[in-house]
């Protein structure tokens, strides 16, 4: 494969295709696709002044099935990268499987109208992928996707098997601005506000959003508050890592954005549901993304270093071990290599990486296949040369918290 088509001109594909033109070698034709072809445009300058590569663009309504087959055609693509948002993914996955390509996200589905985000929609694709002989990989961000090989990697070169998984997601960054989310506002407020879950003795275990809190020393960022949440990656290792007894997911925020969010949803600006305003309806959360800052803008003003890994613990032959692996990323070498700051850069990266996986035939077994299923040594190599050097030490017994 030589050709890729990228569908999402946020921050996330403003990384990726950066990174995409650094390796010439694999990625030799690349087009960035979105409903505003200007987005794509400035995008492209940037990759062309950072890396001397010159990339295509095009405009696209990613649900419009008919219009991505007939880009996918017009442009050769190989392998179709869906960096927009997760609404979208049913109708790119239909489209790929349409024009016969392969297809690689870094989110799963979500229905544009309720707040619940969950596989089953796209492992139900399963069967028509394989019988197509194409491979779709779902989740190749950090998280999912990083952490998710972490895990892999972690059960297949130090542990027997995961008995304990805690995932934390500490973004240590200040961009300086009374209340901005790091990602998109929609999924970001959509994800902060929904009902916590975890994984425990076979079963599902609710409470109350941001409810549980725990102060925890992360390197090279230092004690941070972090929240349990319910994240995607919670239900697919549980899935393909059956031996596990416990599987948690952790996010920091300070405490203004925590205030902040409090207060939104209090008055309603957190519903998704339509409310009518001067004679038209809008969704509140969306209107409320028209008005936040945008994160693609934030790269310039945000300072600091995010940390994100896996705490894990499993049997090592006789013994029970617990090893703690993360990465490291700073927000102004991230701003000073790709124009973007490092919560992009830390999805973008891993995106590019998978989609290399892809394109040089490492992963490319006919199916529907989430990160963890599919072999991390590769991949592993590359976060280290591409911008996400990861480190990995040995605990002493598993954190209690």
């Amino acid at each position: 494969m030589e050709k890729v088509l990228v569908v999402g001109a946020g921050g996330v594909g403003a990384v990726a295709v950066v990174k995409m033109a650094m390796h010439p070698e694999i990625f030799k034709e690349i087009t960035l696709a979105s409903r505003t072809v200007s987005k794509c445009d400035d995008i492209a300058a940037n990759v062309k002044t950072r890396t001397g590569v010159t990339i295509k663009t095009a405009a696209l309504d990613a649900m419009d099935v008919a219009a991505t087959v007939a880009l996918i055609k017009e442009t050769g693509a190989e392998l179709v990268v869906n960096l927009a948002l997760p609404y979208q993914d049913l109708a790119l996955m239909d489209a790929c499987l349409e024009a016969g390509v392969h297809y690689l996200d870094t989110a799963n589905y979500e229905p544009e109208d309720e707040a619940k985000f969950e596989y089953h929609w796209q492992w139900a694709y399963q069967e028509r992928f394989e019988k197509a002989g194409l491979t779709a990989v779902l989740g190749s961000g950090f998280d999912p996707g990083v952490t998710s090989i972490f895990a892999t990697w972690i059960r297949k070169h130090k542990l027997d098997g995961i008995r304990l998984i805690d995932v934390l997601d500490c973004n240590g960054g200040d961009n300086g601005k009374p209340f901005a989310t790091n990602f998109n506002p929609e999924i970001n407020i959509r994800e902060v506000t929904a009902t916590a879950r975890h994984w425990e003795n076979g079963d599902w275990v609710e409470t109350p959003p941001m409810s549980h809190k725990v102060a925890f020393d992360f390197p090279a960022v230092g004690e941070k508050n972090m929240y349990l949440m319910y994240h995607e990656e919670l239900e697919s290792m549980k899935t393909h890592f059956p031996e596990i007894e416990r599987a948690r997911f952790w996010m920091t925020f300070g405490d203004a954005y925590i205030n902040h969010v409090t207060v939104l949803q209090n008055i309603g600006m957190t519903r998704i549901d339509p409310v009518t305003h001067n004679g038209q309806e809008i969704i509140p959360l969306q209107f409320l993304k028209a008005v936040l800052p945008d994160p693609s803008d934030l790269g310039a003003l945000t300072k600091g270093k995010t940390c994100i890994g896996d705490i894990i613990t499993g049997p090592a032959g006789d013994s029970e071990k617990t090893y703690y692996i993360y990465n490291i990323c700073d927000h102004e070498e991230c701003y000073a290599e790709v124009g973007s700051q490092a919560v992009a850069y830390t999805t973008g990266v891993p995106a590019m990486i998978g989609a290399a996986m892809m394109m040089k035939g490492i992963w490319l077994e006919p199916g529907v296949w989430n990160t963890e299923q599919l072999d991390p040594d590769a991949f592993m190599d590359m976060l280290n040369t591409d911008g996400l050097p990861w480190q990995v030490v040995e605990l002493d017994g598993h954190p209690e918290f």
